[in-house]
């Protein structure tokens, strides 16, 4: 007998329509080719899911710095320091790493702009040398409205963008190396966006730079998580990300360890400085990602890796700004 299936309804085919354009529109796994738009396509190129943690973490900088108040004027400049981080530069490391996954794009997100034909290659790199060139322009005008006689936001800005460029260009390539290319792209994430917005509204010091470099080292596994999605494609060019090198299930556990460990050297930091309270709530909010870890990727990291990033990272993120109020509170 041949089991009957129901057909979708219009109403469902439209909605799932819908869906699968914001994700392509976002950059998101599991999108669909067919966008004829060149504006947004370069948006998709830009990967605009991948701002979210960028813009937070200059949320983060000015809140560890202890001087942020708010005017009119305060939130506008914060607000051109999160433009800098998410859409300029990351925006800039999106698209530049694209044009360097052209051919792994091919193997495992044949729908994404460029393997698709979507976009020419002229086209993505003007768009790269834009995007650069306006994020540091930006930058120098941040450095001069805080009155810096060293750029420190300038320098931030260049030396970011030049390990976004050796993170995905040869012959660094740093993502072929599953440590190195993921710890930077932690850093990235999290410490060069924190340390933009403490330089933008304080003075930037060693003990802000090594905790946000500690804290990387748990955005490490958050990277991590996202080669699961490319494991064949890896595998076929020879890039050794951690689940290529050690397998999924070792992969896995690597992965929410460097998550859950490293969050956790934060708090008894925040312990050490008196700052318990913090602490406190930095620890009930690793809680639930442990949950998550075990609900959702534990189980199934190739099939949920998606699901668990949505459950735990607002989770991390809030860790993240706890801890900078803490560090803003203590005056560190």
């Amino acid at each position: 007998m041949t089991e009957s299936t129901t057909p979708s309804s219009p109403e469902e085919n439209l909605t799932s329509d819908r869906s699968a354009k914001t994700r392509q529109l976002l950059g998101m796994k599991g999108a669909q080719p067919g966008e004829t738009n060149l504006w947004k396509i370069r948006l998709q190129l830009m990967k605009p899911i991948t701002w979210i943690p960028l813009i937070w973490g200059v949320v983060c900088g000015a809140a560890s710095s202890g001087n942020y108040t708010w005017t009119i004027e305060n939130v506008l400049i914060a607000a051109a320091c999160m433009l800098l981080s998410g859409p300029l530069l990351a925006g800039y490391t999106q698209t530049i790493n694209d044009f360097y996954d052209r051919e792994l794009d091919a193997i495992n997100e044949p729908y994404r702009p460029i393997p698709s034909g979507a976009i020419s290659i002229p086209q993505v790199i003007t768009q790269i040398v834009v995007l650069l060139g306006a994020g540091i322009a930006l930058a120098y005008g941040l450095d001069r409205w805080a009155g810096h006689e060293f750029p420190t936001i300038t320098a931030l800005a260049i030396g970011g963008s030049f390990l976004s460029y050796i993170y995905s260009a040869p012959p660094l390539k740093l993502k072929k190396n599953g440590w190195l290319g993921n710890y930077a792209l932690g850093a990235s994430y999290i410490a060069l966006p924190w340390w933009a917005g403490h330089a933008l509204f304080g003075d930037l010091n060693w003990t802000i730079v090594v905790l946000t470099l500690f804290y990387s080292l748990a955005g490490l596994g958050i990277a991590v998580v996202n080669d699961f999605k490319s494991v064949e494609g890896d595998r076929q060019l020879g890039l050794k990300s951690l689940p290529v090198m050690f397998g999924v299930t070792t992969a896995a556990w690597i992965c929410v360890l460097m998550i859950d460990i490293f969050q956790s050297g934060v708090a008894a930091y925040l312990i050490s400085i008196h700052q318990n309270l913090y602490a406190v709530l930095l620890i009930l909010l690793i809680i639930p990602q442990i949950t998550f870890q075990d609900m959702y990727f534990l189980r199934a990291p190739l099939e949920n890796d998606v699901k668990y990033q949505a459950s735990a990272q607002p989770f991390l993120v809030l860790g993240m700004l706890v801890t900078a109020l803490a560090l803003g509170h203590a005056g560190v």
